[in-house]
């Protein structure tokens, strides 16, 4: 099956698609060599741009929209990866985290492909973004889960629209014990 990464540079979770033998698309042929044909034909607004933009986007969002579309159609499954915690910490130097887990590039673009994927009936995985070593072994876990299964959307992480995990929430109940118990 054909599986899309978004963000597309997340060299995490490339490999694990290649080793459960399904094949990764990329843009940007991103794990591969040869890397200089990305932008085959004529740079024009195809029907994923006009769906999901205006005329007035701005060209660095038009040209990644261009490039995801490239690979979208032909997708079987996807996996994308949340934002990055405002108070994160680096697990490692700047540059083996930008490797491990990519950068989204443009918010707005990257907002943009993950509406877009929402909106494709393929299995889905949404996973937080790592904030330690263990949280970093169950990504793995949980993708090689979903890549030996393939079925349904899957989100474990509990990630809200933003792409970050959403914090529990009490009940309306439960705050009106809380403020009635120290009022």
């Amino acid at each position: 099956m054909n599986v899309i990464v978004v963000p597309d540079a997340s060299m995490i979770v490339i490999p694990l698609i290649e080793k459960n033998g399904h094949t990764y698309l990329s843009p940007s042929d991103f794990s591969r060599y040869d890397n200089m044909d990305i932008c085959e034909g004529n740079f024009s607004f195809d029907n994923l741009i006009n769906t999901y933009a205006s005329s007035e986007l701005p060209s660095g969002i038009q040209g990644r929209l261009f490039l995801f579309s490239r690979v979208v159609q032909k997708a079987d499954a996807a996996i994308i990866l949340g934002k990055r915690p405002k108070e994160y910490v680096r697990m490692y130097n700047s540059l083996n985290d930008l490797i491990l887990f990519g950068g989204n590039a443009c918010n707005n673009a990257h907002s943009l492909e993950v509406k877009i994927v929402n909106d494709l009936d393929i299995p889905t995985l949404k996973l937080a973004f790592p904030k330690n070593q263990k949280q970093l072994i169950d990504l793995i876990d949980k993708t090689n889960h979903f890549l030996r299964n393939l079925n349904g959307n899957h989100n474990p992480d509990n990630l809200g629209v933003d792409l970050r995990p959403v914090p529990d929430r009490l009940s309306v109940l439960d705050v009106k014990e809380i403020l009635d118990k120290y009022i």
